[in-house]
């Protein structure tokens, strides 16, 4: 796009997010001319995040739905907060892969099949906990930004604990890193 017409374009419509088509970037062209990094891609980030915004409208589940879920063959419950939270308090059988660590080779390994059901939570689903699930804004719960990452790298078997559950009175069984083996 010319540069004359991109000023215009930012002017006339302030906020406004131009996307090149797929397959637009030229070669000595980065994604993000923002960032001067050919590595970091904001704009795709973006149209990847509206995608995922609306694959996830009907994955948010009951807490009875995830239970059930959970005990079915095939289905992984990924907790993407940091190691010493996950080991502090999870859910019993949960997989701990930090979301600093999802990455293309870490995914690989701990979730080769991308059909694999998955199941996902965060701080923000739990009360009364602090300690492990320290609360975070909304906008910034890490059900979002897991839920991103996972349908960036093709993973679409994604649900996700919907409710705020008091700990104290969940269904949901918990376990410390001393009551299981390191995952």
């Amino acid at each position: 796009m010319p540069r004359i017409m991109l000023l215009f374009v930012l002017l006339a419509f302030p906020g406004s997010l131009i996307v090149p088509p797929a397959g637009a970037v030229e070669a000595d062209r980065v994604l993000d001319p923002a960032s001067g990094n050919p590595a970091i891609d904001m704009p795709g980030f973006l149209r990847v995040s509206a995608e995922a915004a609306r694959h996830r409208e009907d994955r948010r589940v009951s807490e009875a739905e995830f239970i059930r879920m959970s005990h079915q063959p095939g289905t992984l419950v990924l907790d993407a907060r940091s190691r010493a939270k996950y080991q502090e308090l999870h859910i019993r059988g949960a997989v701990n892969l930090s979301f600093p660590d999802i990455a293309i080779e870490s995914l690989a390994r701990v979730i080769p099949n991308r059909d694999t059901r998955i199941l996902i939570y965060c701080n923000n689903n739990f009360l009364d906990a602090l300690g492990p699930f320290p609360a975070k804004l909304p906008s910034a719960s890490l059900n979002l930004s897991t839920f991103i990452a996972l349908y960036t790298y093709g993973y679409r078997n994604v649900y996700e604990l919907g409710p705020l559950i008091d700990v104290d009175e969940t269904k949901l069984e918990f376990e410390t890193s001393r009551d299981s083996a390191d995952r």
